[in-house]
């Protein structure tokens, strides 16, 4: 992308530029896929579980269920959080994350082309530093890319079918002392006028689009250009994704 502006932000970045992502797929030795990836010094490990079955709702249904859930390391931030499932109780924040994932996923696959075969897709948090969710959404992308290749590979799904219709990637857009921001760190989150989470397929399609005024309304223009700052942000994810897709890792 290019630079729109001559503002730079604190970490040298342009207001269009995306922190510097990294896709590690494959990282699990043990989950059908799996992906960690990195937006700047957020970094979230994605592990895709294939299961040849699904939910007694969906039994007897022919289509499959892809699922996600949504968690946080105790140390993923700069002060220890105590672990949910000691706690007792699952946050109301986890619950919200988990079904964006998952409703994120599931806009780009075919349920009835997977089969009776369910995937859930584990998203923990190691590192935190700013748009944890949207990091999440663009690797369990791969990680469930890899989990519906292992079974087409062990005949789970037939050869032919095609799952996924599309690719999905998420990115965070905000506005900062007037100026709109793409891909906001956590010391730039934390004091953004307008907050926005914008969830994206392949095609440029909008799946979901999170937005508050956390300071000062905003306009249509303004909404505009955050929208704009997403799509091509998510693009940019996108070039991501395919390549890390296309490379070969080790079984």
């Amino acid at each position: 992308m290019t630079e729109t502006s001559e503002t730079t932000r604190a970490d040298g970045r342009a207001p269009d530029q995306l922190r510097p992502i990294t896709i590690e797929r494959g990282w699990s030795a043990h989950a059908e896929g799996s992906a960690l990836i990195s937006f700047g010094g957020t970094k979230v490990l994605c592990t895709a579980s294939f299961t040849n079955g699904v939910p007694r709702w969906l039994v007897g249904k022919g289509k499959g269920w892809v699922t996600a859930e949504y968690a946080m390391l105790p140390r993923a931030t700069n002060s220890r959080n105590d672990r949910e499932s000691v706690k007792g109780k699952i946050g109301g924040r986890t619950h919200e994350i988990s079904r964006l994932i998952g409703r994120a996923l599931r806009s780009v696959v075919d349920t009835k082309a997977l089969g009776e075969n369910t995937i859930v897709i584990d998203c923990d948090v190691l590192q935190a530093d700013g748009g944890t969710r949207t990091a999440a959404i663009t690797g369990a992308y791969v990680a469930l890319a890899d989990a519906i290749e292992w079974g087409k590979r062990k005949n789970f799904i037939a050869q032919r079918s095609q799952p996924l219709h599309d690719s999905v990637a998420a990115v965070s857009v905000g506005i900062i002392d007037g100026e709109p921001m793409l891909d906001l760190a956590y010391v730039e989150d934390v004091r953004a006028d307008t907050d926005m989470n914008v969830v994206v397929t392949g095609r440029g399609l909008f799946v979901e689009v999170q937005g508050t005024a956390e300071g000062a309304p905003f306009d249509k223009r303004e909404l505009d250009a955050l929208l704009d700052l997403g799509v091509a942000g998510c693009a940019s994810l996108r070039e991501q994704q395919l390549a890390a897709l296309a490379a070969s890792t080790t079984e």
